[in-house]
């Protein structure tokens, strides 16, 4: 009878469109890279640096990764990123149709995960701030949600930073699953996309903060922009805004075709053993004297 019950209920509610599927598990993903990278980062500055600092933000969007591709692997690849899916676009490896969804489906889960951030801090966004939720000053705080550019940065060497951070996320995870170079174990690759994270990070986060997503930083940004910060999260920092959307698209492309050009096509093709060559020749002997 509870098997029977179980078959109904998965009758009923299972959803049999296979893009529905892939854009409802590409949100959930995205939504968990925010509640937890996002949430690491509030955490650490709302606590003023007592319970945080940059390694453990750097954690957190390691760990938020992996986690959100055991999540949504399965099911759409665990894109949770633009800049992914328009590279697996130009590679042939994803369907230009579904590029939009899958879009708008990481935006939507980043704007969510940053509401659901808020809503969990919202206490602690009052206590530290008073009230005034501000972009810049000693008590800003639209940077938990998004990237702004250091001081020392102009928007040329941003955008220049941005493709080379998003081209190398793109060229190591090309390489973890590529099944003819070394790889990664079956059911590990979750946990090594984590790491290519966490190398970005401690190697390039000084000049903005290694975004590399542009749903990472535009949803969330879209949320401030609505939730009282107005609209000085896109004027802030020489209009920055766009420097993290754009920049990952081209990034992302780039770091792709080098992989493909600098090793998936000299691949050499798996040649057959002297001894499986004698085992086909022997089967095939059999099928004939049959």
């Amino acid at each position: 009878m509870e098997n029977e019950n179980k078959k109904s209920i998965k009758e009923r509610f299972a959803l049999r469109n296979s893009l529905v599927k892939e854009a409802l598990a590409e949100f959930l993903g995205t939504f968990l890279l925010i509640l937890f990278g996002v949430g690491s980062v509030a955490q650490t500055v709302l606590s003023r640096g007592s319970m945080g600092d940059p390694l453990t933000i750097h954690i957190g969007f390691t760990l938020a990764v992996t986690m959100a591709v055991y999540v949504a692997g399965g099911v759409s690849g665990a894109h949770i990123n633009p800049a992914v899916s328009l590279a697996m676009c130009v590679l042939g490896r994803l369907s230009l149709c579904k590029f939009p969804v899958y879009v708008v489906s990481q935006f939507l889960g980043a704007f969510i995960g940053a509401a659901a951030v808020y809503g969990l801090y919202y206490d602690a966004f009052l206590d530290y701030t008073g009230g005034v939720l501000t972009v810049t000053g000693p008590n800003a705080t639209a940077h938990i949600f998004s990237s702004y550019p250091g001081k020392h940065l102009s928007i040329l060497n941003g955008f220049i930073d941005q493709v080379i951070g998003t081209g190398a996320l793109l060229l190591c995870i090309l390489a973890i699953l590529d099944n003819k170079n070394k790889g990664a174990p079956k059911g590990m690759e979750p946990l090594m996309i984590g790491l290519i994270i966490m190398v970005i990070g401690v190697s390039m986060g000084l000049n903005c903060g290694y975004p590399v997503n542009p749903a990472r930083d535009l949803g969330p940004r879209l949320f401030t922009a609505i939730a009282g910060w107005g609209t000085e999260v896109f004027s802030a920092g020489s209009h920055w805004w766009w420097i993290p959307v754009a920049g990952p698209l081209v990034g992302g492309m780039v770091g792709a075709v080098i992989y493909v050009l600098f090793i998936e096509l000299h691949h050499a093709d798996p040649k057959k053993t002297p001894e499986a060559e004698n085992s086909m020749k022997d089967k095939y002997e059999m099928i004939a004297m049959s």
